[in-house]
């Protein structure tokens, strides 16, 4: 399944998002192990500037979105707790996105 978010960027934290980002390409190994655990085949980032201020989208193919987000939560890996810290420093919250269609088989 697919999954897709869209989240509100703190002011003046999308560098720290771009060097995150080079951070967990650098450390694509403990990055497949927390996929491993969450059920995850695949995972891209984009960071996009708006009127509203800078939006991070995520969008990922997942095998149980819930079991993934809970394996995640509940994650003991470095870099998971890591990924949290830096998540929660940086965004603020959704940003709405009106969904127009879907398909899948």
């Amino acid at each position: 399944m697919l999954s897709v978010t869209f989240s509100r960027v703190r002011d003046g934290e999308e560098d720290r998002l771009r060097e995150w980002g080079r951070e967990l390409m650098q450390r694509a190994g403990e990055v497949r192990e927390t996929f491993r655990q969450e059920g995850v085949r695949h995972e891209r980032s984009f960071l996009i500037r708006t009127s509203e201020g800078w939006v991070l989208i995520r969008a990922g193919e997942v095998e149980a979105p819930e079991r993934a987000l809970e394996a995640y939560k509940t994650s003991t890996l470095r870099i998971d707790a890591e990924h949290r810290a830096v998540m929660e420093s940086t965004l603020e919250g959704p940003f709405a996105a009106e969904q127009i269609y879907e398909c899948s088989l």
